[in-house]
């Protein structure tokens, strides 16, 4: 029976596979993927490339450093719920010819909205308020920014008083176009000066 023949959504099927993946021993193993790449992928910044993927898959160590950064991001999180170190999202529908208007995190605590504007574009970091650190983040003001999923900086600066960032849009393409050009990702995160 091959691996893609087990029905993953069941929960008691899931732990047994990740069980072996884990407890598995290969000749030679070492860490393949950086704290940083694994970290970068836990906080949905940086998604793993296919050949990053095909490394964390073959070697256990990798496996089990990337499981053990994985609790502990989720273990700090849930000692302190207003804690956020970053949020992901993609461009989940294909390319109609509209123009792209709004694209959400995967966790909905942001928005980013292009707004057509004397034949250019504005872009709009929106903060939800109903996230649950939007307290802290509009108290605090940290420097924040989007990214796109090639790593270039699409907006930067500090939430307004509405809990916004605004800035004209930094390319010659139209929005939508970009992003599918980028792997359709973007993420939201705090800058660390």
């Amino acid at each position: 029976m091959k691996e893609n023949d087990v029905k993953t959504n069941q929960e008691p099927d899931r732990k047994l596979i990740a069980r072996l993946l884990l407890s598995r021993r290969v000749e030679g193993d070492r860490l393949m993927l950086g704290d940083s790449v694994l970290l970068a992928a836990i906080h949905g910044t940086h998604p793993l490339s296919s050949a990053e993927l095909a490394a964390l898959r073959a070697s256990p160590l990798t496996l089990r450093r990337f499981r053990q950064l994985a609790i502990e991001r989720g273990g700090a999180r849930a000692a302190n719920d207003d804690a956020w170190s970053g949020s992901a999202g993609m461009l989940r529908a294909a390319s109609d010819g509209a123009d792209l208007a709004r694209l959400l995190t995967d966790d909905g605590h942001w928005a980013l909205h292009f707004v057509a504007q004397d034949g250019a574009w504005r872009l709009i970091l929106s903060l939800d308020a109903a996230a649950p650190f939007a307290a802290r983040l509009l108290r605090e003001q940290p420097m924040l920014r989007v990214v796109d999923g090639g790593g270039a900086i699409l907006l930067q600066g500090r939430l307004d008083a509405d809990g916004e960032v605004e800035c004209g849009w930094p390319f010659d393409s139209a929005p939508a176009p970009h992003f599918q050009q980028f792997g359709a990702r973007f993420a939201v995160e705090p800058v660390h000066v």
